[in-house]
């Protein structure tokens, strides 16, 4: 179709420019344009491939759209007519084609290509949903805007979803009675329940994030009460040949902030064509670090992870995408000095994102030398060895544990924070830290663990009703370690704006709807503190102080200052402690981080 485009848009050009139709020289002017479309198309459709519009399917007319459509019309104005005239001052071609009616030619390309995507559109929008109005179920959608607008028109252009929007709410009082598109703004939030029944609508769609956490919440909350369905629809790039993927509610959408936006531009000016290894790439966090990257299309990226099945299914998974990126699966323990040196002399990474560790408080607390060995000790191999290939950046993941740390889990990677940081006063590398909330979702986490409970039919067990912690999401883990590698200039601690702490049991209940079921079918049993456990986590020591960034939803901590010869002494004084009795070991850690107070339970007779 837009081979035939170009021809008509060329011939149409002729036919204005010389008015064929009543001139005496048609006969001179068809040689002229016989003789010079075959070039004409061939530059054009050579821009055409060359822009990748070919894999546009052209069913949503945007300005975007139209703006690319102009940019390689341009392109293809410029080159033929360069191209003609220096053929014809070379002698190559004994004839001349008008400025004139390249010119033309341009202004009738883009009418052509805009008016048939416009057509598209209009057919995909207007008159196909019509066969089937009578199996849909009408919606409103949660945002006036640009945005909401793409949204709608992309669901109302596929006849086989079960929804068709038929108006919008929004969170702005003056938007109310106003249109956006063909839509009209029906309602503010607040009055969605009255709207919904007057125009007998029974599904409110949302998009995923954007919205602020209390709003959201409040909507899902005013639908759950009142019968209505609130569903999901993912930000996605809509592909108008596939279903746009609308989804149910899941506790991600519930968190009571706004989300993280990333910088993807710095992001990918320190990504992309460069040798990244990323350590612990088979777990939650450093999985996504990897999809995360990918994005950005590094010239080679290093998976090392210590279990060949992730690995082996990330690689795989990985490798589908398509991406240009060579992946390079390795399987290796961060702890084995010996394995990891030979891979960092391999590999020569420009940037390390060190994810690997030991996560779990109550298996740490009972297992004492492998929280060392691992945490501490494989922090510093890895740090070593990015310091020693001369790596740019590397980047560690911590943890909010790590503050004031009441269990062995948090002290190990307090002690990795601090090696780190010492080692970034003496090496070029410049070494970041970021710490974590409790990620949703990754293994081992509550929200896995309480989604088997209530499918089990529960209880829910939490240690203590008062207990709060700061969530954020697998994919805002993995922004904040990308935003901090390519932010950090060496020796910051990056955390990411959590908002206010959520209560365990809120977050419980929000399940338990979320199941479909009523908050009272399955019971919620308070079972006491764990071993390591305490009430409530914390971001910053007092000696830290919290700086503002660039990035509204990051602060940096500045870090304290400590001696590198001390720490590798406490460290190689642990490692030579590892076969000696647990409670022997947590004592040598009090010293050496005076805020570690274990909270450790006496067992029961």
């Amino acid at each position: 179709m837009n081979l035939f485009l170009f021809a008509l848009a060329y011939f149409g050009a002729f036919a204005l420019k010389s008015d064929w139709f009543r001139s005496t020289s048609a006969s001179a002017t068809f040689t002229i344009f016989e003789a010079s479309i075959g070039w004409v198309l061939a530059i054009k459709f050579a821009v055409f491939y060359a822009s990748r519009q070919y894999r546009n399917m052209g069913y949503f007319a945007t300005m975007r759209e139209l703006r690319a459509i102009v940019v390689e019309s341009s392109v293809a104005f410029v080159l033929a007519t360069c191209g003609f005239a220096a053929a014809h001052s070379l002698g190559w071609i004994d004839y001349r084609v008008s400025l004139s009616v390249f010119l033309i030619d341009f202004m009738l390309t883009v009418g052509f290509r805009g008016g048939w995507r416009l057509a598209r559109r209009f057919y995909f929008e207007s008159v196909l949903p019509k066969f089937d109005d009578q199996e849909v179920e009408p919606a409103f959608l949660v945002g006036a805007n640009n945005r909401g607008a793409h949204v709608a028109n992309a669901i109302n252009s596929q006849p086989d979803l079960p929804y068709r929007v038929v108006g919008f709410l929004t969170i702005h009082d003056y938007k109310v009675r106003l249109r956006v598109g063909s839509l009209p703004v029906v309602a503010h939030v607040d009055n969605l329940v009255f709207a919904a029944k007057q125009r007998n609508v029974k599904t409110i769609l949302c998009v995923a994030g954007l919205l602020p956490g209390k709003t959201f919440r409040e909507i899902y909350y005013r639908c759950d009460k009142n019968g209505l369905k609130l569903e999901i629809v993912p930000q996605v790039e809509f592909i108008p040949d596939t279903k746009t993927p609308i989804r149910e509610v899941k506790v991600d959408d519930l968190l009571k902030r706004d989300p993280i936006r990333l910088d993807t531009e710095r992001i990918k000016r320190q990504v992309t064509g460069r040798r990244v290894m990323v350590t612990g790439a088979g777990g939650s966090i450093g999985s996504e670090i990897c999809r995360q990257l990918m994005r950005f299309e590094p010239a080679e990226l290093f998976l090392l992870g210590r279990g060949e099945h992730r690995i082996f299914f990330l690689e795989r998974e990985l490798r589908a995408l398509g991406k240009s990126t060579k992946l390079t699966p390795i399987i290796a323990d961060v702890s084995n000095k010996e394995r990891i040196d030979g891979i960092f002399d391999a590999a020569k990474p420009e940037i390390v994102f060190h994810a690997a560790a030991h996560k779990h408080v109550p298996l740490m607390e009972s297992n004492v030398p492998e929280a060392i060995r691992n945490n501490i000790y494989g922090t510093k191999v890895v740090a070593d060895a990015s310091d020693r290939c001369g790596a740019e950046k590397f980047v560690m993941v911590s943890t909010d544990k790590a503050v004031n740390p009441t269990n062995v889990m948090g002290c190990s990677k307090q002690m990795a924070e601090r090696y780190v940081n010492a080692l970034a006063e003496r090496s070029q590398t410049k070494f970041i830290v970021t710490r974590f909330g409790n990620v949703l979702g990754s293994n081992g986490s509550v929200v896995p663990i309480f989604t088997k409970q209530i499918q089990q039919g529960g209880p829910i067990t939490i240690t203590d009703f008062r207990m709060t912690r700061y969530f954020m999401t697998i994919p805002e883990a993995a922004q904040l370690v990308l935003e901090a590698g390519a932010m950090g200039q060496g020796g910051e601690i990056f955390v990411l704006d959590m908002g206010e702490p959520v209560k365990i049991e809120t977050l419980a209940r929000d399940l338990i709807r979320l199941s479909g079921l009523p908050e009272n079918a399955i019971e919620i049993r308070e079972i006491g503190l764990r071993p390591g456990e305490k009430l409530y986590e914390e971001l910053y020591f007092e000696s830290e102080t919290r700086i503002e960034t660039d990035q509204k939803k990051i602060f940096a901590a500045r870090r304290r200052k400590f001696d590198l010869d001390e720490i590798q002494a406490q460290l190689d004084e642990l490692l030579s402690m590892l076969r000696e009795p647990q409670e022997k070991i947590r004592e040598r850690l009090t010293d050496f981080v005076p805020e570690y107070k274990p909270t450790i339970l006496p067992e029961k007779k």
